[in-house]
C-alpha cells in the first residue's frame, strides 16, 4: 500500500529539527524508520510531513560522564551490541539489543526511535526499566530530565510532550550482571514476553515487556529473591511470576500462555546471572 502525500525535510541540527516541528505539529520524526514507514504505508499514520533527524551528529555518540553512561538517541542497536564502553558500563544493553529485528534493523534503527515509539512489544523498555535510566528530552522552550518509571505511560504512549525530542539516554553504571531472555514473534521479531534482570549485591532487579499496554516491572519476584539467587529460590520465586488476568491476550498469545512465559523466562534470565 502507498503513504499519504507528506513533504521530506531533512534538519541541519536538533534546533532545526525543533523549530520545523514548531511550524508543523502534524510532522514526524524520521531516524530508522522501522516502526513509522510500515504504519504509513498502512496508512495507520498520515503525516503531513516526515523531518528527517538520521543524520544528525548531536544525535550520535557514546560517552561517559563519571558512573553515568550517556547514549546518544541516534545511536544504533548494532552499536550498541559491539562498543565496548556500552559492554563495560551497562552489558544488560548489549545483550538486549542482540535481539532486536535482523541485521538491517540492527544496522538502522536507533536506540531513541524505540524510545520515542514505545511500543509495547519493544525489547528495550525492560531492560531500560531494570537499569533505572533517564532521558533527557529537548524542546524550543529547553530541557528536562525523566527518569523511565514516568517516562512509559501506556501502548504508545510516553510522557514526551508536543516539540520534543529524546536526545540521550542515562544510565547508572552496571554494578553487577544482566540478562535478556525473550519468545519473540516469528515474522516481526517483536516480543511475545520479554524479561530482563539485572543483579546486583543489593539485589535484583526484573522488567518485562510484551505482556502488557507497557514494560512493567516484576516486584513480587524481586521481592521473593532478594539476595539469594539459589537454584532452589529462584524455582520457588518464578512458580507464580505474575497474574494472567493482568496481562494482554491476543491473536499471538493468550493471557494464560504469556503468563507461563513469563515464569519461563525470568527463570532463565536469573539462571543467567547466578
Amino acid at each position: 500500500m502507498y503513504t499519504t502525500p507528506f513533504d521530506y525535510h531533512r534538519a541541519s541540527s536538533i534546533d532545526d529539527a525543533l523549530k520545523m516541528l514548531a511550524d508543523n505539529p502534524d510532522a514526524k520524526l524520521l531516524a530508522g524508520g522501522h516502526s513509522l514507514i510500515p504504519t504509513m504505508k498502512l496508512r495507520l499514520a498520515a503525516p503531513s510531513a516526515l523531518i528527517d533527524i538520521s543524520a544528525l551528529d548531536e544525535l550520535r555518540g557514546i560517552r561517559v560522564d563519571g558512573d553515568t553512561l550517556i547514549l546518544g538517541a541516534g545511536v544504533t542497536h548494532a552499536e550498541l551490541v559491539y562498543d565496548k564502553t556500552v559492554a563495560e558500563y551497562a552489558p544488560l544493553l548489549p545483550d538486549t539489543a542482540r535481539w532486536v529485528g535482523d541485521p538491517m534493523v540492527r544496522n538502522r534503527g536507533t536506540i531513541g526511535g524505540v524510545i520515542a515509539h514505545a511500543d509495547p512489544a519493544a525489547d528495550y523498555p525492560a531492560s531500560l526499566l531494570a537499569l533505572g535510566a533517564q532521558f533527557k528530552l529537548k524542546s524550543a522552550g529547553g530541557e528536562r530530565v525523566v527518569g523511565v518509571d514516568d517516562y512509559f505511560m501506556g501502548m504508545f504512549q510516553t510522557a514526551l510532550k508536543e516539540g520534543e525530542i529524546v536526545t540521550e539516554i542515562h544510565i547508572p553504571r552496571q554494578l553487577g550482571k544482566g540478562a535478556y531472555e525473550k519468545f519473540r514473534h516469528p515474522a516481526s521479531h517483536y516480543a511475545i514476553v520479554g524479561v530482563a534482570v539485572v543483579a546486583s549485591p543489593e539485589g535484583v532487579k526484573i522488567a518485562m515487556t510484551g505482556a502488557g499496554p507497557k514494560a512493567m516491572r516484576l516486584d513480587k519476584v524481586e521481592e521473593a529473591i532478594g539476595t539469594d539467587l539459589s537454584e532452589e529460590n529462584i524455582q520457588k520465586a518464578t512458580a507464580d511470576v505474575v497474574d494472567a488476568g493482568s496481562l494482554l491476550g491476543d491473536r499471538f498469545a493468550s493471557e494464560e500462555y504469556r503468563a507461563h512465559l513469563a515464569g519461563v523466562l525470568t527463570r532463565r534470565a536469573l539462571m543467567r546471572v547466578r
